[in-house]
């Protein structure tokens, strides 16, 4: 029998919580699957929540807590350890973390700027200064800190998403970085594709009418053993869609979008010639 993992409480909100859960079930003397029954949610689900490694759902924190006779505490302490996960981030933007981490799929669109997954720290400080004009330096490090962590999906040894993203080439006719620095963001984009972790495509600057030109932010993300899902963002909100119908239009809107952009190979070597272009402070052709 393998060994079970401990849990180190003290690395945070997300895992003290968890190590309670664990406490709490096995002095009630149940395991995973005992506790879970007459929820809607399984025995794995559960053991990543007690390592920290998932949220809590509301409805299943008040099953827990019925069951175990907890008075209210994992629901009442959801929040905090949503917050806690959260850190850096948008509150509405908590259901994207969590999908990036179990996807199989997630396929990106955004009309004005490179993703947040792709994007390198001077990118997403320009971006972060731009949107929030009077955070403090600390305010600003935080966001920055949270939103390069989540590129660590494509560092890992282990199988990792299907990531595939159609970038406006307008996103580097307009920058927002010093020359050289532009580079360095083209070549990061250029080195995961070259790696293997991420399908790039490009869209013309002068293609015209498109599937989604009155779109913001959009990414979808598929599961092996869930629905997919649809993430909308604008300038300072971000709607999470999980209605099979909706998910269906945006995911027949990106398939056509991808139609209309260049073939990956085509738009690596625009990626490449257009680091170039900068890296010899030359705006891109």
């Amino acid at each position: 029998m393998a060994r079970r993992k401990d849990i180190d409480g003290s690395a945070g909100v997300p895992t003290f919580y968890g190590k309670e859960l664990r406490y709490q079930r096995e002095l009630a003397g149940l395991t995973l699957q005992q506790l879970v029954e007459g929820s809607f949610y399984g025995p794995s689900h559960l053991s990543e929540i007690e390592r920290g490694e998932r949220r809590m759902p509301a409805e299943l924190a008040e099953h827990v807590d019925r069951v175990l006779k907890t008075d209210g505490f994992f629901q009442r302490r959801c929040e905090d350890v949503r917050k806690a996960r959260r850190t850096g981030h948008a509150a509405y933007f908590e259901r994207v973390l969590e999908a990036e981490k179990y996807a199989e799929t997630i396929e990106e669109w955004c009309p004005t700027l490179v993703p947040g997954l792709l994007q390198t720290e001077p990118y997403t400080r320009a971006v972060v200064r731009a949107t929030h004009p009077l955070a403090l330096d600390e305010e600003v490090e935080e966001k920055v800190s949270a939103r390069t962590a989540r590129a660590c999906l494509f560092e890992s040894e282990c199988k990792t998403p299907e990531y595939w993203v159609i970038l406006p080439e307008y996103v580097w006719r307009c920058p927002i970085l010093p020359p050289v620095e532009m580079a360095d963001q083209l070549d990061r984009i250029a080195e995961l594709a070259r790696k293997r972790r991420i399908v790039p495509q490009v869209l013309p600057w002068n293609y015209g009418p498109h599937p989604l030109m009155v779109v913001g932010l959009l990414q979808l993300t598929t599961f092996p053993d869930a629905p997919p899902l649809a993430y909308l963002e604008s300038q300072y909100s971000g709607d999470t869609i999980d209605d099979p119908a909706l998910v269906k239009k945006y995911r027949k809107a990106y398939d056509r979008l991808r139609a209309a952009a260049l073939s990956p190979e085509a738009s690596l070597t625009i990626i490449k010639a257009a680091a170039e272009d900068y890296r010899s402070d030359k705006q891109p052709d």
